[in-house]
């Protein structure tokens, strides 16, 4: 074979393998792209929009914060716990009635606290914080967002900030984050079920039945939220 056939050759194979190669990366782009869809739902699209469109730019932040928090696990929380918090948020949406804006930043404060116990960031690293949230719990942490924004909206000079239906809604969507974090794990909520089944039913010998419904200041519903 001589050389000139022998160059030829070796430029062919390598064209073909350069090709090979570049056809490869593209479809584990484009794969990789449709998992980080599939994982951030609502999250991804906003990630293009602050990125003003540049899809590959929003991918590049997404898949940095799978490989920065895809590694943490959630620590559980005590049953006591977990009832300490759930009676911390119907306390503070008793007081929304009265003081919506103080509510709301409690509410804010609490769904932080609530985080950090869960071994997500601590809540003073809030863009931290909710960074870790959007890699385990993408489809509710613009719920977390909203809350944030209104909590800390600045009041205008005549006095007004965000409206109560606002705050309300906000309130609302932050909820079904909450939540999903005080939830017990799969392994444990048989027992969470048991030890709440056996404490109702010493509450219902020690407490005569009642025949008044309890009185709810507002419904925990988007429905409710918007057509109060």
């Amino acid at each position: 074979m001589s050389t000139g056939v022998l160059i030829a050759v070796i430029v062919i194979v390598a064209a073909v393998v350069l090709v090979a190669a570049a056809l490869t990366l593209r479809a584990r782009g484009a794969g990789g792209g449709r998992s980080l869809k599939r994982r951030f739902g609502p999250e991804y699209d906003r990630a293009v929009a602050r990125h003003d469109g540049d899809v590959k730019a929003a991918e590049r932040d997404l898949a940095r914060r799978v490989e920065k928090h895809g590694g943490l696990r959630e620590q559980p929380l005590e049953p006591a716990r977990r009832e300490e918090y759930e009676a911390r948020w119907t306390a503070l949406q008793e007081h929304f009635v009265d003081a919506p804006r103080e509510a709301v930043a409690e509410a804010d404060r609490l769904l932080a606290e609530v985080a950090g116990a869960r071994g997500y960031p601590d809540g003073g690293q809030y863009e931290e914080q909710l960074e870790a949230l959007s890699v385990h719990h993408a489809g509710r942490v613009e719920g977390y967002r909203h809350m944030h924004r209104a909590a800390r909206a600045p009041l205008a000079a005549d006095g007004e900030g965000p409206g109560t239906e606002e705050l309300r809604e906000a309130l609302v969507e932050a909820r079904e984050l909450f939540t999903e974090l005080i939830a017990p794990a799969p392994q444990d909520s048989g027992r969470h079920r048991a030890d709440r089944a056996e404490k109702d039913g010493r509450e219902q010998v020690a407490a005569p039945r009642s025949t008044h419904r309890t009185h709810q200041p507002w419904g925990l519903t988007r429905g409710h939220a918007k057509g109060s």
